[in-house]
């Protein structure tokens, strides 16, 4: 074992207070909220279990890991929060000035879509 991963090998929990695995050495069982989430998953309220500590960019980086069989399923969104979510995209898409909808959300630095703030010069 290298010293790395020796140095965050903590299975008990002593030395971090919570169970810590080194990067790619977290036992069967634990997964991370995006792990959870595509498998369909979500935590369901239940606390932190354990945590992978790895070196990273600008010092120690920690993924959180939660227990797989505590985990409920994805809640799915009612017809009205769909519908809402429909609209609130639509209104991200369509432009203050010109009021036609386009196929990207209008820039906020903009305030408007791009044909509206950079308007062909010369167009007939």
């Amino acid at each position: 074992m290298s010293r790395i991963r020796a140095a965050f090998h903590d299975p008990d929990g002593t030395k971090y207070g919570i169970p810590t695995f080194w990067w790619k050495g977290a036992p069967a069982g634990y997964a991370t909220r995006r792990q959870l989430r595509a498998a369909g998953l979500r935590p369901g309220g239940q606390p932190v279990a354990a945590q992978i500590l790895w070196r990273g960019v600008g010092g120690n980086r920690v993924a959180y890991l939660y227990r797989v069989e505590l985990a409920r399923p994805k809640r799915t969104a009612t017809p009205a929060q769909m519908r809402a979510i429909t609209a609130a995209l639509t209104a991200r898409r369509t432009c203050r000035v010109c009021g036609v909808v386009r196929p990207y959300c209008i820039p906020r630095s903009l305030g408007e879509c791009v044909d509206c703030a950079y308007p062909m010069k010369g167009a007939a």
